[in-house]
């Protein structure tokens, strides 16, 4: 097949990364290339070093580690039973045990990280630790591979921070091959319109407890993945573009054959990424190419806004520098294929029926928008992910994908677009920069100048709400829930009243410092925006009343007050002290919360790319 050429700037907006992570990028990779051994690693360990290894291991897997020749396999899992995503992922070690034994290697259980449920801890105190989450998974991941024991990682996980942390943690051990390994998505239940419209509903006083909860179990029912497009499946849809699957891994349902056959081909594959004639490191499955597909691919679909913090946080893991302007210049010239909830009314179970990853990848390598020379974990090429899995008997095999969509009310090829453009844009201002998605949002909605109410918590703006004191045009501003505040909460709990107000025919809009995650939907959002309140930015210095400008279609936020006057103004809602800021496990994290970064940073504690982060001389 011959190769189609890359559109002008998706590499303008490659080699930029490229330049302007040159020395950084250049320190990590020789990094990792200097802790590559030859052979078992763990045949550098001392006797008693390596006897407390096997200690527990019996019978081939014993022999086997400690006869220094068979590849050692890390898995490590975000398994609980209390996540529907994560609860499949039980049986998956004795079967990635059994697979890696068959091939030649030998697998052993090497750390398990923690999974919080957003759904769950959603509009309560538990959802302040949920970004912080994201670098306690790394550190875990970080902990698991530190043993030394390993030629190999199996990274078990699926939601929101969970895949982001698995990959910055093993990304510090990037000259380990490794492959994420998903679980799949649950059947589809209740629409998940006909579940907005109960929220809403309800939100509204014109539905019961009752209702709401028998429509929220309606919706979530079953093991596996939520059906909606929110971060977890935008993160199985990105890593599977950037290489980090195994073709076609994403989206295929728990409990069914070929999701055993696709985890135990995981377990094969792992064994022969380690070896030398296949040797091929995370450190270069994730390069300034797969980082540039993962942007398109989140584009293309109108993904999460989480990852325009993720995906900057896992590029500087490797020494690759990536901005909100790569996200807006990429968003300008990638047209959106998919009509996913809640940017349309079908399901990823859906997306997946239609032609999946498979066929959004066929038709932008097709239209030069994705990078084909890229290493992945089926060999190199991207074009290997054309194809999709299917069992011929009991043999686990690949093939072609109809080259169109079978739903093209759900998946479009990029001749016909919904959108001429991405889903996500980036907003800027005097009052900082700001990410908005404008996939779900009508166009006569996209632009919003209306006065400013000003809250500092979820729940005085649900009081005002039921009190009826927002039932006109509004720019309902929502500050002090940043990283540095209180670990920058998602706020989508507030769609269902917001959306209320749409219906009765307000102008609305929401600006924060906060975050909306995956399921914004139709109200116009300006979020994560940056400088936050707590440090200093203008948003603490909006008072009620003051007109707000957010237009989406030219990428503006404004507030209307002159730069004297809103420079006079002392600013609000500080951090929380630490004494405020306890509960529900806060505490803990107090060392994280000092630490953090801004959004447009990756929001990270582990601190901005320099050249001095991974050993490179600094340029004089």
């Amino acid at each position: 097949m011959q190769e189609v050429p890359i559109h002008p700037i998706v590499e303008e907006v490659t080699r930029r990364i490229a330049e302007r992570s040159a020395l950084t990028r250049a320190g990590y990779l020789e990094r990792m290339a200097a802790a590559r051994s030859e052979g078992p690693v763990r045949a550098g360990l001392a006797c008693s070093n390596l006897a407390h290894g096997f200690a527990a291991c019996g019978g081939s897997d014993r022999l086997a580690i400690r006869g220094l020749r068979k590849p050692g396999v890390a898995i490590i899992s975000a398994y609980n039973d209390l996540l529907s995503a994560h609860q499949p992922l039980q049986e998956y070690p004795e079967w990635i045990k059994a697979a890696t034994r068959d091939a030649g290697g030998v697998a052993q259980f090497a750390g398990g990280v923690p999974a919080m449920c957003d759904g769950i801890t959603q509009g309560r105190a538990g959802m302040e630790l949920s970004l912080f989450s994201r670098e306690v998974i790394a550190m875990a991941t970080g902990i698991a591979l530190s043993h030394e024991m390993f030629d190999g990682a199996l990274l078990l996980g699926v939601c929101d921070k969970i895949v982001p942390g698995l990959l910055i943690g093993a990304l510090s051990f990037g000259h380990l091959p490794a492959i994420l390994v998903p679980a799949g998505p649950m059947a589809s239940g209740l629409p998940n319109k006909e579940k907005a419209r109960v929220r809403q509903l309800f939100a509204e006083g014109r539905a019961s407890r009752e209702d709401l909860l028998e429509a929220e179990s309606a919706s979530y029912h079953s093991a596996g993945t939520c059906t909606f497009y929110g971060t977890a499946n935008s993160n199985q849809l990105v890593v599977e573009v950037m290489g980090l699957h195994l073709p076609g891994a994403s989206f295929v349902p728990p409990g069914t054959p070929l999701r055993r056959a696709l985890t135990e081909e995981a377990g094969r594959r792992i064994v022969a990424l380690s070896r030398d004639d296949e040797y091929t490191p995370l450190a270069e499955v994730i390069s300034e190419r797969s980082v540039v597909n993962g942007v398109v691919s989140l584009l293309a679909t109108g993904g999460s806004t989480n990852h325009t913090m993720h995906l900057v946080a896992i590029a500087a893991a490797t020494g690759i520098q990536l901005t909100w302007d790569d996200f807006a210049d990429l968003s300008s010239v990638v047209p959106l294929l998919a009509n996913v909830y809640p940017n349309g009314s079908a399901d990823i179970n859906h997306f997946h029926a239609a032609g999946g990853v498979q066929f959004l990848i066929g038709t932008l390598l097709d239209a030069g928008l994705l990078h084909e020379d890229v290493r992945t974990v089926a060999g190199d090429g991207l074009s290997r992910y054309r194809s999709e899995p299917v069992l011929d008997g009991d043999r686990l095999v690949w093939r072609e994908v109809p080259t169109r969509s079978l739903d093209e009310a759900v998946l479009r090829p990029v001749s016909e677009p919904f959108a001429p453009d991405g889903g996500l844009r980036m907003l800027s201002g005097n009052l900082g920069r700001a990410v908005t998605k404008v996939s779900a949002v009508a166009a006569k909605d996209r632009v919003v100048h209306a006065p400013a109410r000003v809250f500092t918590t979820q729940q005085g703006f649900e009081e005002a709400f039921r009190a009826g004191e927002l039932d006109r045009d509004v720019v309902v501003v929502i500050r002090g829930q940043g990283p540095s505040a209180n670990g920058m909460p998602e706020l989508h709990g507030l769609t269902p009243a917001l959306g209320a107000l749409m219906d009765r025919g307000h102008r609305v809009a929401l600006v924060t410092d906060g975050r909306m995650s995956g399921a914004s939907g139709k109200i116009p959002s300006a979020i994560q925006v940056t400088p936050e309140a707590a440090a200093g930015g203008a948003l603490a210095r909006i008072e009620d009343g003051d007109g707000i400008v957010l237009d989406a279609n030219v990428g503006t936020l404004d507030v209307l007050v002159s730069e004297a006057e809103l420079a006079a103004r002392p600013a609000q809602d500080a951090t929380p002290d630490e004494a405020s800021w306890v509960g529900t496990g806060r505490e803990l994290f107090t060392a994280l919360r000092r630490a953090i970064g801004p959004a447009d940073q990756g929001a990270s504690v582990f601190g901005s790319v320099t050249p001095g982060h991974f050993g490179a001389p600094a340029r004089v």
